[in-house]
């Protein structure tokens, strides 16, 4: 009878009558294990980190069967000087060692959220190109009054900007000296006025220059009465300019303002897109000048729309300055023409016609009912 061979201990696989491993061989294996581990240490409540095993701080060491061909194997990342960990691989343990959060799940899809627009990054976006345009513009206002840089002219349009301001110098001018005269009047008036009620008080104090004193009085209420008429007319061709000369023609300027801002960029714009095209075109240049290309046109429809603007605002102003002087003019005149002929019917006249009417001194002060 031959001698049995000696049998490795190691290599013995015991197993059941319906093929299953041992229980025993589970109770070597968690012994093992649980030698390796540090005292005080379960299972449930072992990690595993980089640096070997720590009970705080990373990942969570779950023991479990072999996953099956059908379901998907799972990634597991081991620190190489953990034996321990090597084991339980070899195992079929499930090694799961987040890498950021606390908790990680173990399956399922992972969701990354859409960034957040960040409300400076925008404000911080909108300055860049505040600034480049800003640049540019002031580029082309230099090289423009240096001589070196081209500008869009149209000469029509141009020409009617120019006589537009010449007449609201014009106009301002007349304005001006229009409120003098109103303001010279009103002394004047203010001291007939005082004057007539001197003449009227010595009338009845002089018994013997009664009659005279009393013509004079007359005459100078009479001159203050029609030199109050024309103070009307007068403040009132005065608000009227200024209403043409101050709102209608300045906001026409403001509008011409906005319009050679729309000719600078739409220069500027067209300055860097004729340098772009005459350099070199390769990969790095032609999305350049497609982005140029773009922003030019931008701006040329701006120009245009700006300057079809001030086309029509011109044409309007022109039928309303021509429409208002003429019937400011002709009060002006009457007015002027009817007190120093004396003509105090045609001075009243000439305020109906115009629908001006007169306020009566100490109108604008409150009734005593109205002050209670």
């Amino acid at each position: 009878m031959a001698q049995e061979s000696p049998k490795n201990s190691a290599a013995e696989i015991p197993v059941t009558s319906n093929g299953q491993l041992e229980d025993s061989h589970e109770h070597s294996f968690n012994r093992d294990l649980k030698y390796s581990l540090p005292v005080g240490l379960g299972l449930s409540e072992t990690k595993i980190t980089p640096h070997g095993f720590d009970s705080a701080k990373e990942g969570v060491v779950e023991a479990g069967p072999f996953p099956s061909s059908s379901a998907s194997p799972k990634s597991s990342v081991i620190s190489p000087s953990s034996a321990a960990a090597s084991r339980l691989a070899g195992q079929g343990c499930d090694l799961i060692i987040p890498t950021g959060n606390r908790a990680q799940q173990k399956s399922g899809p992972v969701v990354l959220a859409d960034e957040v627009k960040n409300p400076a990054m925008e404000k911080l976006e909108l300055v860049r190109k505040w600034s480049l345009n800003t640049y540019k513009c002031t580029r082309q206002i230099i090289s423009e009054k240096l001589g070196r840089g081209s500008r869009t002219v149209d000469l029509e349009l141009e020409a009617q900007i120019d006589i537009l301001r010449d007449n609201k110098k014009k106009y301002e001018h007349i304005l001006r000296l229009a409120q003098t005269l109103s303001t010279q009047l009103f002394q004047m008036v203010h001291t007939q006025r005082q004057l007539g009620d001197a003449f009227a008080d010595l009338s009845l104090k002089s018994l013997e220059l009664h009659e005279e004193f009393g013509y004079n009085a007359d005459t100078q209420k009479l001159l203050a009465k029609n030199g109050e008429t024309l103070l009307g007319a007068i403040n009132f061709f005065i608000a009227s300019v200024n209403t043409l000369v101050n709102k209608t023609i300045e906001d026409t300027l403001l509008t011409v303002k906005q319009y050679e801002s729309a000719r600078i960029e739409y220069d500027a714009y067209r300055t860097d897109l004729e340098e772009l095209n005459l350099g070199p075109r390769d990969a790095n240049t032609l999305p350049k000048i497609e982005q140029s290309q773009q922003l030019f046109q931008v701006h040329k429809e701006k120009y245009d729309k700006m300057r079809n603007d001030v086309s029509i605002k011109l044409k309007f102003l022109e039928e309303n300055k021509v429409k208002v002087l003429h019937n400011q003019l002709v009060l002006f005149h009457n007015a002027i023409a009817a007190y120093f002929a004396g003509n105090q019917k045609q001075l009243e006249q000439t305020l109906k016609q115009f629908h001006i009417k007169l306020k009566t001194p100490g109108a604008d002060a409150p009734s005593w009912l109205e002050e209670q």
